[in-house]
């Protein structure tokens, strides 16, 4: 992986969504993994191959990458022996590192991973009867601050490059073995080699679906997001679709439209309350892009249709959220805005000195019904991982456990810096 160098710690609501340049590994070397087609013939020209040579050489290392997920050049074997060492001294193909491998009690797995300038984050992989989902980082920490989510207690300390992004897709097939004569050699998991297959996809295919949900704000690392998607697309390589692929954004409107525009894959948007009020508290970029707005944004997503519904998560907080009249609210705010939606009803993940309570399963229950009740497909999400603090607003790579007092005072600094 490129060394990287890390990015200060603004701690804004609002910043600009610039991408920043892969810092050179110290060995001179180009990692390959996260470029596309055309970039991967540009770095062999740069390194010396002559155009018509860097199109057929960028044409196979890509299906060696992306398609058989090779990580070492000798494995390419439609590539002359002699142009293998010649690879191999100017580029190299990246994984994340693997601090620690989690399995949970209901089959949900969580890795820490490390970048090459020792910055750690997470990833989870969440399996099911008929799809498995891998859920990605898109930072290291997080921008935003919401209250709810102890990502957000976090620190921004920099983006994930499109190569430390795809790499995260990369290792999952790694460790599942879903690559054409995949292996699970040096898995740590118990049940590494249970053969699950047959209760997934005809194709075999344990990871089916991708959720930028991880750590981080995928908008406000738009270009870095755009470009590694572009590459899990593509169908010459990991070929997953985008109709498989959603984005979840707390709120950040001005990038919605290139995101439906450019990527093109499922929006998903953390709405977690109805009104400004409690919005502003637990969601703070509500303050900068009101609810109504944030609405307007989703009514404009491009691509939006009953066939491709934007998915609004809502976060059960007992007394907070979770009322009647706020899913009378609810439901009435959709239908203003005409959206094509589905509300996925989350109950509170608890962690270390959360300021919130889940609401009770009368109430959720209640309040799914309502939500149903006017037509509108409201599920509550079954908990997975949180004996390993992977469920939904649980990921945190730091050890140490705060207690309430000191988690309300790093929000507060973190709130203080917003502005």
């Amino acid at each position: 992986m490129q060394q990287i160098t890390p990015m200060p710690i603004p701690g804004l609501i609002d910043p600009v969504p610039v991408p920043r340049e892969v810092t050179p590994r110290a060995d001179g070397r180009v990692d390959l993994i996260g470029l596309s087609r055309k970039q991967i013939i540009a770095v062999f020209e740069q390194a010396g191959l002559d155009a018509k040579a860097a199109k057929l050489r960028a044409k196979q290392v890509f299906h060696w990458l992306y398609h058989r997920g090779v990580t070492e050049f000798e494995a390419m074997t439609d590539i002359a022996k002699t142009m293998r060492p010649w690879l191999a001294e100017r580029f190299v193909i990246g994984r994340p590192e693997v601090v620690e491998a989690q399995v949970s009690s209901d089959g949900t797995r969580k890795w820490l991973l490390r970048t090459a300038d020792n910055h750690d984050f997470e990833m989870v992989f969440i399996p099911d009867a008929t799809r498995g989902t891998l859920c990605v980082s898109s930072q290291v920490g997080c921008t935003l601050n919401c209250r709810f989510c102890h990502t957000g207690t976090m620190r921004l300390v920099r983006n994930l490059t499109p190569g430390e992004i795809v790499g995260q897709v990369m290792l999952a097939r790694d460790v599942l073995g879903e690559w054409p004569r995949g292996s699970m050699a040096g898995l740590d998991f118990d049940d590494a080699e249970d053969d699950e297959a047959s209760d997934y996809t005809p194709d075999g295919r344990l990871l089916t679906n991708i959720v930028m949900m991880g750590m981080g704000e995928p908008l406000y690392n738009f270009d870095h997001v755009r470009d590694a998607l572009k590459v899990v697309m593509d169908g010459d390589g990991l070929a997953l679709s985008k109709r498989r692929i959603t984005l979840s954004t707390s709120g950040v409107v001005p990038m919605m439209a290139r995101a439906g525009e450019e990527i093109g894959v499922n929006l998903a948007v953390s709405l977690h309350a109805v009104t400004k009020e409690v919005r502003d508290e637990i969601v703070p970029i509500n303050r900068k892009y009101g609810i109504e707005e944030l609405l307007q944004a989703c009514a404009d997503y491009p691509g939006a249709s009953n066939a491709r519904r934007i998915t609004f998560e809502y976060v059960m907080l007992r007394d907070k959220n979770d009322r009647d009249s706020d899913a009378h609210e609810l439901v009435r705010l959709i239908k203003q805005y005409g959206l094509p939606a589905k509300v996925n009803l989350i109950p509170f993940n608890p962690w270390p000195g959360a300021p919130y309570e889940c609401s009770t399963p009368e109430r959720i229950k209640s309040f799914a019904k309502i939500v149903f009740d006017a037509g509108i497909s409201a599920p509550v999400r079954t908990p997975r991982g949180r004996d390993i603090d992977a469920a939904c607003g649980q990921l945190k790579t730091a050890a140490e456990r705060k207690s309430r007092a000191e988690v309300d005072r790093l929000l507060e600094e973190k709130q203080a810096a917003l502005g």
